[in-house]
């Protein structure tokens, strides 16, 4: 075992979480027990406690309490990622540079951990390290049933510039969606106030997120303010509608529950407009039936934004998933009939 050492944080280390700051200096030291330390105050920052996430600035002081020594027996190694998803992983891939990777994310696929997902993007990433030094790293996220774009950094250079990007809004997001119904009017922007339903189990494996209006918002606790864009691209009828929307925001379902909220909920929703709910357009619900697919239709489409290196404009777009590629077919909807950006379009 070693002593307590204290580390400075040296130049060009600053901006990076503690617990990867920790990882960097001892490699042997897995995450479980950075974290423990953490809770237990025995890591500490210029003095005070601090979480695994905090972000470490150059010259700040780190507490680093006795650790086993590097010869010590290891930790049971993770179990290594199969020939299969790496190869999953790898075939998603639709833009990579030397700072950034862009994923075409499969249906189906959680983002990170947690709710019993053992299997995820994150985990995975270790199979996209290509000619770099470590793992891309995840700088935001799809829900596990959304396909489409999903980028990551390869330089922490590039994950604090896209962090930064995605907080001030400066990326431009369009999803498309097959919905029940059509809008009504068949564009417009959605603003509600949202709020995590209460008793979804305690593992968050139920959690949904219930629409209020805007002005409850500051007196109910948790809300918050929610924007969405969306424009109707085609229709079959009064049956069913292809819609592309923009996240003004960014809140967690946020288009799912705005969508069910206007009444149209996008197919295959089960949570947000499932048969449960009651006479949404004609009473049928988030299900076309036939050989449509069950899977819910909503894809992260394209992602306009700034280089976070270079500085060049860049889009990235991604085709539609199998399953929603069956449904455009059968709907006779063609890509290349509607504009890459219907909202600029209109102004």
């Amino acid at each position: 075992m070693t002593g307590v050492q204290t580390l400075t944080v040296a130049t060009g280390e600053g901006g990076q979480r503690l617990d990867r700051w920790f990882r960097r200096q001892f490699p042997h030291i897995p995450q479980g027990r950075i974290e423990k330390m953490c809770r237990k105050g025995e890591i500490r920052i210029d003095g005070a406690r601090a979480k695994p996430a905090t972000r470490v600035e150059e010259g700040q002081a780190i507490r680093i309490p006795p650790l086993p020594d590097t010869d010590a027996p290891e930790a049971p190694a993770k179990p290594r990622i199969s020939d299969a998803d790496a190869q999953m992983m790898r075939a998603a891939v639709i833009y990579r540079d030397d700072h950034i990777i862009a994923l075409n994310k499969p249906a189906g696929l959680p983002t990170q951990g947690g709710s019993g997902h053992t299997r995820h993007v994150d985990g995975l990433a270790e199979a996209l390290i290509f000619d770099a030094a470590d793992k891309p790293r995840l700088v935001h996220r799809l829900d596990k049933d959304t396909s489409g774009v999903l980028l990551l950094a390869r330089s922490r250079q590039a994950a604090q510039a896209l962090t930064e990007a995605f907080r001030a809004k400066s990326t431009r997001k369009i999803y498309w969606a097959a919905t029940a119904g059509v809008p009504s009017p068949r564009m417009g922007t959605i603003k509600t106030g949202l709020v995590k339903a209460p008793g979804r189990g305690a593992g968050g494996e139920g959690e949904k997120m219930l629409t209020i209006p805007l002005d409850q918002v500051d007196a109910t606790d948790g809300a918050k303010r929610a924007v969405t864009d969306y424009a109707t691209l085609s229709a079959l009828g009064t049956r069913t509608a292809w819609v592309a929307l923009v996240p003004v925001t960014g809140r967690t379902h946020q288009l799912r529950a705005h969508m069910a909220a206007l009444g149209n909920p996008v197919v295959g929703d089960g949570k947000y407009g499932g048969s449960g709910q009651e006479n949404l357009g004609d009473g049928w619900g988030a299900q076309l039936g036939g050989e449509i697919s069950r899977k819910l239709h909503l894809h992260a489409r394209s992602i306009a934004m700034v280089h976070p290196v270079t500085g060049a404009r860049l889009m990235i777009t991604a085709p539609l998933p199998p399953h929603m590629q069956k449904t455009w077919d059968a709907m006779e909807w063609r890509p290349a009939d509607v504009p890459v950006d219907p909202f600029e379009d209109e102004e």
